[in-house]
């Protein structure tokens, strides 16, 4: 009888195929007469090994969309079967509902306090799994806090102006955040980022993203005269201060491309992941552009 032979790369893989993915879904916060509440991808973890973490918040412009869409379950799924512990959460969607979305006709004030209500959202959601991190067997030194779009927006406001939100010690503090991910993400001031507060990241964007600027550019690319005009800094813009502060990041331009890119791109999974375990090691800088030409 011939032996089957399994190459020694497939074995290493072995544990995590065929496991079952495990959902659950918890109370998080308590905002506004709403209850915020995020699910919770895992692989069973016998040996009670700590495991990075993906925070997500899922896109929509501030007034739609929700954790469990398909590409966020998608996504989940993905990261739990790496290894990681995967976590989709809600947070106010301060726009539904409201005859100006967060277009051009929604007040720039209104846009303020949308970013900076969405991040605390953010930073509820990341204190909870970071008080819960014996319970869901979560290494505190590797969170990966990220999203798509509006959700894109949250966190990099949330992450990279802490200072902008925070103006003195916050229950926050003692929470360090190992990377971003942003797909189609922009921050209101780049300029927030120093080397304090540097965090590597991986982004996702199109050079001709007509919603969210791709480097800095009006939101929507709003005339000025209209009420919503405000000026936001893309992937490209927040590349370069960390680029300036010696930080590590993997960024895909994707050429000629439009908004589409919020969505996951899930082909380039793999490599995201090798970006995140090598920020975690933390033995060199990874810098690394990557150019999409058109399809």
């Amino acid at each position: 009888m011939k032996k089957l032979l399994i190459p020694f790369y497939l074995l290493l893989c072995l544990p995590l195929i065929g496991q079952e993915i495990q959902k659950s879904t918890h109370l998080y916060a308590e905002k506004d007469g709403q209850n915020l509440e995020l699910d919770i991808y895992q692989t069973a973890n016998p040996s009670g090994k700590a495991r990075p973490v993906l925070i997500w918040v899922h896109g929509g412009g501030f007034s739609g969309g929700q954790r469990d869409n398909k590409m966020e379950v998608r996504l989940m799924e993905a990261v739990a079967k790496e290894g990681y512990v995967g976590v989709s959460i809600t947070y106010r969607l301060l726009r539904k509902g409201e005859a100006t979305g967060f277009s051009c006709d929604c007040p720039r004030s209104e846009k303020i306090k949308v970013f900076k209500e969405s991040a605390y959202d953010t930073w509820d959601a990341i204190h909870y799994i970071h008080q819960e991190k014996e319970k869901f067997q979560i290494d505190p030194e590797k969170i990966i806090v990220g999203g798509s779009s509006a959700g894109a927006e949250a966190i990099l406001n949330a992450i990279y102006l802490k200072d902008w939100l925070f103006e003195s010690k916050s229950k926050y503090d003692d929470i360090q955040i190992a990377g971003v991910w942003s797909q189609a993400g922009a921050i209101v001031d780049q300029r927030y980022i120093g080397a304090h507060n540097a965090v590597p990241g991986v982004f996702f964007h199109g050079t001709k993203d007509n919603l969210v600027p791709y480097a800095t550019a009006p939101h929507h690319y709003c005339d000025p005269a209209r009420a919503g005009y405000i000026w936001l800094d893309g992937a490209a813009s927040i590349i370069d201060r960390l680029k300036q502060y010696g930080s590590s990041y993997l960024f895909y331009t994707y050429q000629e491309a439009k908004h589409e890119i919020a969505g996951v791109q899930f082909d380039q999974l793999p490599a995201v992941f090798r970006f995140f375990d090598a920020i975690f090691a933390g033995n060199k800088v990874v810098q690394e552009s990557v150019i999409i030409p058109p399809k």
